[in-house]
Formats: structure tokens, sequence, C-alpha cells
């Protein structure tokens, strides 16, 4: 790594879009659809997914011979972000994404596991296609909404918003968190630490974006035996739309993972289900904003520090 990446930090300005290889690319297919992504450009061996805001895309599957993650995509501030992440590990040259939106890219490895991540620059945004209503809701003591005004509505898919947040398993969690933070303007909102030794094992970290209102995290790790990713999670509109996904995934016999519940760290109310290739997606809404004022909270590591309420939590998601 060189000197220059140490003095200055990668800037990113948000997390956009995910890749995965999927064997059964048929059946991948037709669970996003179900989970509520849009086909926004196809071919036999790919597909490239979006949702309903400004990303050109947000999900990219690949047909392979092995089920695996390909890394996040993140948008940083200028092309000379993108020449200093060419100094990143086994990272590529800028060169030109063929990806919906264009622009240009660098790609790099987690010094770690070795994991591919890819930073983008000039992508084209796309316009929103879809806009839901923020419903008045009725309170014991107070109803805000008027005579003859009904709550109604279509069931189906969960309209996926954004990409939210990743995670992923690291084999050494210190390593892992003091590349991350260290060369990109990645901060931790919470850490997590075991126990026993009292040492940090497991980090949600947000973009250290000055005073501006981001995601309580946009980038989780955590400390196990073996790399994986463990999940990315897609923002949706309200718990209603929630619900509908929910109750539309549960009838096409989609297999659940955990939900729904809400979390303590971040406050999101969550939906995790399992895709065909038992990858883990999140259905979101109502996650924490921090900014620069935020101070950092450390909490041990526990069951219960998980949710607030919601099923017990399964031996699948903790593994």
């Amino acid at each position: 790594m060189s000197d220059s990446l140490l003095k200055q930090k990668i800037s990113l300005k948000r997390i956009a879009h995910v890749y995965y290889t999927h064997k059964d690319i048929k059946a991948a297919r037709q669970f996003l659809l179900d989970f509520g992504f849009s086909v926004v450009k196809e071919s036999d061996s790919q597909i490239y997914f979006r949702g309903y805001g400004t990303e050109p895309f947000v999900y990219c599957t690949t047909k392979g011979e092995e089920d695996g993650f390909g890394g996040t995509g993140w948008v940083v501030d200028s092309l000379e972000d993108l020449e200093r992440a060419t100094a990143l590990p086994g990272a590529t040259p800028v060169h030109d994404s063929d990806a919906p939106g264009g622009g240009k890219r660098v790609t790099f490895f987690d010094p770690v596991d070795n994991f591919p991540s890819h930073l983008v620059y000039g992508q084209e945004s796309v316009e929103i296609t879809e806009t839901f209503p923020e419903l008045v809701y009725n309170f014991p003591t107070n109803k805000h909404r008027p005579v003859n005004q009904y709550q109604r509505f279509k069931k189906g898919p969960a309209p996926i918003h954004k990409l939210g947040h990743v995670g992923v398993c690291s084999t050494n969690f210190k390593k892992s968190f003091e590349f991350w933070t260290s060369n990109f303007n990645l901060k931790p909102t919470e850490l997590v630490y075991a126990p026993d030794s009292k040492e940090d094992i497991m980090a949600f970290m947000h973009l250290d974006r000055g005073e501006e209102w981001v995601d309580h995290h946009a980038f989780f790790v955590f400390e196990g035996p073996k790399y994986h990713v463990h999940h990315s999670s897609f923002e949706i509109f309200d718990f209603d739309i929630q619900m509908l996904g929910h109750t539309w995934l549960m009838d096409k016999g989609y297999e659940i993972c955990w939900g729904v519940g809400r979390h303590v760290m971040g406050s999101q109310i969550f939906d995790y289900w399992f895709d065909p290739s038992k990858f883990i997606l999140e259905h979101y809404i109502d996650g924490d904003l921090v900014n620069d004022k935020t101070p950092v909270n450390r909490t041990e590591a526990a069951p219960d520090n998980l949710h607030v309420w919601g099923p017990d939590v399964p031996e699948t998601y903790l593994t």
C-alpha cells in the first residue's frame, strides 16, 4: 500500500450496488422480481436490476458454476478518488464501466479475505419510477385522517428503493477494520465487544460526510472462522409495504431467515429472506440517521442487543 493512501482517504459518497453469482440464474431472477427489483438490462448470462430510486442499478447477478458474492459497489466523490484507489491491494487501473449508468470504475480486493469491492465515478443517475403516499395515522386520542379517507393497498412485492448496507464476516476483524477506516471515510457508529476478552469483534460503520445526515451504517464487519457475505440490505418505503412484501414472499413459498422485527442498533424494522442460493437479503424501513456529531457507541455482544421485538434470533442468522 502506498504512503499517499494514508495521507488522504478515498471519499465514498454512497453505497450503490452489489454483485452476486448464481448457478441457477433463472431461479435467482424470479426470486429477485418477487423481492421487489425490476430488470433494467438482461442477457442469458447476466442480469442487472434496479429499484425505483435514482441508482441505474442496485443488484447484478451473473450465471456461474458456483454461487458467490462478487462485491459491493460504492460511488466516490471524484476521479481523483478513483486514481488513488489504484494503489489499493489487487486494484485494477481506472477503466470504463459497461454496467448501466456507465462511468469509470476501479476494482480492488480486501487484504484480509481477498473479496472484491468496486468504486465508481461518473455514473448517470436515472429518474425515480414510483412514488408512495406518506400515510396519515389515527391514534387513540389523536385522529389525523379525515372522515371517509381510507387506507387501501394492493398485494404484490415490496418495491426496492435503494441498497442500504452490506455486511461481511472477516477472519481478522482488527485488520479488516483498520483497512476500511484508514483508507476510506468510514467511521464506526457502533462497536460490539466480546464479553470475555472485551475486545471489539464487530463494527457498524457509516459514511463520514461531516454534518450531512447519513444512514446509521452502510457497511458492517464482524469476526468469524470463515469469510462470507452475511447479507445485503435494501430499503423499502414503509411498514405496510414491508408486510405486503413479507406476505407475498411467504405465499410464493420462499424461505424466511428472520423477521419481522425491530433492531436495537440502527433501529430499523427488518425482514430477512434466503434467496434460492441461500444468500440472505433484507428488506428494511425506518433506520436511524447519524452525522459527525454522533458519538461512537460500544456495546457488549449479547442476543438481546440484536432486536427489541420479533421472533427469536435463529441460528441460521448467526452463522
